[in-house]
């Protein structure tokens, strides 16, 4: 970006301003401050010290401070923020963004290829290979050199307005010379990073503040982007690569840059710019197959990067060969993203434990000996049931490999016998509760152990924590820890005890002031009026989940009709079927149930089905049912907008099944539907179009 020349006359000029501050030239000055910001940042090769640029920093506030009409919205002392971030407003994104398309192996980039050759009518493509940044995607747009905005990705179609987060990213620069490439207005795509050695220093910080450390870098990152204080952004020492330009408004009469014409010109551009882009990572590959010898061989060096990828994103690099292949609702036709594999690591088993659940089920879980694996730290890791263990041969002191199941669920992937020394033990499942005593009991057909003492303590405060979770009664303020804590002291026993918590000796408890005992009190008043399905829902009947606690509580007006059901008859509800239906048969013809559930209404939560499902909208009358991961939606949210516009949402695939929503990873739902014809299976950007429509 800046020529031998231009940096030996900055130096010259830093020398001269430190040494004499009496000549200092505001213009001057504030490009000095940019140009070894730019050295610092994005180079990584900085020319003067820390110190040394402190000093030059605080002479540019004090020559502002003195007369505020010469500060401009690109100098450097504007990126630190004096106010808070109150609110996230939502804006609408130039063009939208895309999700890419995932590829997995050798055959899914050739099936890709294949595609692109075709729809380009060429023999052979020369694809631009980069990294697939593990981060937070942001949208900046620049209007006549400055930085006017920055949002988050959001629904890819609008983000949350972060304009002055960003700015605390001294990567990302307030002004670039767009007018000398004939730009007027650009928006252009980054992913906002925390490198791992910043990750580090940061955890650090936080443990010396006796304060709980952050998973990963990319949590780090994404987190940071909603934070309200700009200045606890700046703390954070994000980075960002910037990496795809999606709309440019040229200067009337100007003549654009040729760097527009492929994709490895645009990250050239960028750079020039003064952007971090990976210009120095990307890589131009001409065919398929070398494509491919170069994701494998890229791979095996992941983990060397200063920086988390998961990943290498393959373009189409000639930019009108991709306005010719276009794109689909959800993806470009262009690029496709080829995910590495699953981390593995290797570790030991030390010890086992065996967890009870609310259900009673219970839960066998390895403690590991702490082994460092994508990002985060792993010392334990479920086990499943005493089948998982036998089938897997998997013994206590064992050595293992593990792996994080799409880089997030840590699962034991198989145990090494040939560095077993003999001194191994079988894992002994037991045959009474661990927390209780009572016997354990197995039901034909099922693989797990349970315990069914009603009076079991695990399973009472299980209950409790699902009763007052988010998507049953969302009971905010209460917290895991403090249920264990309240129910260790006797102030919560029970559900129930939910509404009669005595809050004269929560207050004699550390931690709890005025506002987090009137913020209690007021979560616990408002979730007496929760929807009878969150209650359905919260009371924890085995195998009713919000889908199906939504489909009873539409069939019955009181809570407590369902005592007067017998099981044929809950199978006539949507989704219901025999295993359910007998569960839920079970659970309202237990004596202590129904007496629990009186008493929460003499308590005055509602007990009454009230219908808030629209009846009309554009989707009256269809069926859905969402599988796998959601990337821009929630799940919730996304069955919310269904309800909403007068759909349904349906427990499982059947014929009666209008629409299947699609999600990254979908799994046996996906499979299933692919044998119905008459379900349409789409993606979450068709569903939102369709629900926009």
């Amino acid at each position: 970006m800046y020529p031998k020349d231009q940096i030996s006359a900055f130096q010259a000029l830093a020398k001269e301003y430190l040494t004499n501050p009496q000549t200092i030239a505001l213009d001057s000055l504030k490009k000095l401050l940019k140009f070894n910001e730019y050295q610092y940042y994005v180079l990584n090769e900085p020319l003067i010290s820390d110190y040394e640029y402190d000093q030059l920093y605080q002479q540019l506030l004090l020559i502002e401070s003195a007369n505020s009409s010469l500060i401009t919205p690109d100098s450097p002392s504007q990126r630190v923020g004096n106010s808070l971030n109150t609110s996230f407003v939502t804006i609408p994104h130039l063009v939208p963004m895309l999700s890419l398309e995932n590829s997995y192996n050798a055959d899914d980039l050739i099936d890709f290829d294949r595609k692109a050759t075709e729809g380009a009518g060429y023999e052979k493509l020369t694809y631009c290979v980069e990294p697939k940044f593990d981060g937070a995607s942001i949208s900046l747009v620049y209007e006549n050199d400055l930085l006017i905005r920055a949002c988050t990705r959001g629904d890819g179609v609008a983000g949350e307005d972060i304009t002055q987060n960003i700015k605390q990213i001294k990567s990302i620069p307030l002004s670039v010379p767009l007018g000398e490439y004939g730009i007027k207005q650009i928006e252009i795509r980054g992913e906002v990073i925390m490198s791992k050695d910043a990750f580090a220093a940061f955890n650090e910080k936080l443990k010396l503040k006796q304060q709980a450390p952050l998973a990963n870098p990319r949590n780090a990152a994404a987190g940071s982007l909603r934070m309200k204080d700009p200045r606890e952004v700046g703390e954070r020492n994000l980075d960002a690569f910037i990496y795809h330009i999606s709309y440019v408004l040229p200067i009337p009469g100007a003549k654009l840059t040729p760097l527009l014409q492929s994709h490895s010109g645009t990250l050239s551009l960028l750079w020039n710019l003064g952007f971090r882009s990976p210009q120095k990572e990307r890589k131009i590959i001409e065919g398929v197959h070398n494509v491919i010898d170069y994701c494998t061989s890229f791979e095996i060096g992941r983990d060397q990067l200063p920086y988390d990828i998961d990943g290498l994103v393959i373009k189409i690099d000639d930019v009108m060969l991709q306005e010719k292949l276009g794109m689909t609702s959800h993806h470009p036709r262009w690029a496709i993203a080829y995910k590495f594999k699953a981390r593995q690591a290797t570790t030991i088993i030390e010890n086992v434990e065996f967890q009870v659940g609310r259900t009673g089920a219970v839960t066998p879980v390895a403690k590991l000996q702490p082994v460092a694996l994508g990002g985060v730290t792993v010392s334990s890791i479920s086990m499943h049931n005493e089948e998982y263990i036998k089938e897997k041969d998997i013994r206590l002191g064992d050595t293992v490999i593990i792996e994080r199941a799409g880089d997030v669920i840590p699962q034991i992937v198989q145990s090494i016998s040939s560095l077993r020394k003999g001194t191994e033990q079988m894992i002994t499942f037991p045959t009474t509760c661990p927390v209780c005593n009572a016997t354990l009991e197995k039901e034909e057909a099922e693989a797990v152990w349970r315990c069914i003492s009603p009076l079991c303590k695990a399973q009472i405060v299980e209950r409790i924590i699902h009763f007052v979770s988010k998507d049953a009664m969302d009971i905010k303020s209460f917290g895991e820890a403090n249920i264990r804590k309240f129910y260790e002291i006797g102030i919560l026993p029970n559900v129930p005890a939910v509404y009669t918590l005595d809050f004269e000796k929560v207050t004699q408890l550390e931690g709890f002031g005025k506002k987090s005992i009137d913020n209690l009190q007021a979560a616990i008043a408002n979730s007496k009026n929760q929807p009878l399905y969150r209650l359905i829902y919260g009371l924890g009947i085995r195998f009713v989940g919000e889908t199906t606690a939504k489909t009873v509580a539409s069939q019955i007006q009181h809570i407590l009709d369902l005592t007067n059901l017998t099981e044929e008859q809950l199978q006539s509800f949507e989704d219901v079927g025999v295993k359910v239906a007998k569960s839920i048969y079970a659970y309202f013809h237990e004596e202590n149930n129904i007496a629990m559930i009186r008493q929460l209404e003499s308590l005055g939560l509602n007990m009454i089905q009230t219908n808030t499902t629209a009846v009309d909208g554009n989707l009256a009358g269809l069926n859905f049912l969402f599988t796998g991961t959601l990337t821009q939606l929630k799940r919730t949210d996304a069955e919310a907008m269904v309800e909403s516009r007068g759909g349904h949402i349906l427990g499982g695939v059947s014929s009666k099944l209008n629409y299947l929503v699609v999600g990254e990873d979908a799994g046996s739902k996906l499979e299933k539907a692919k044998k119905i014809a008459s379900i349409k299976i789409i993606s979450e950007a068709d569903f939102i179009d369709l629900i926009n429509k």
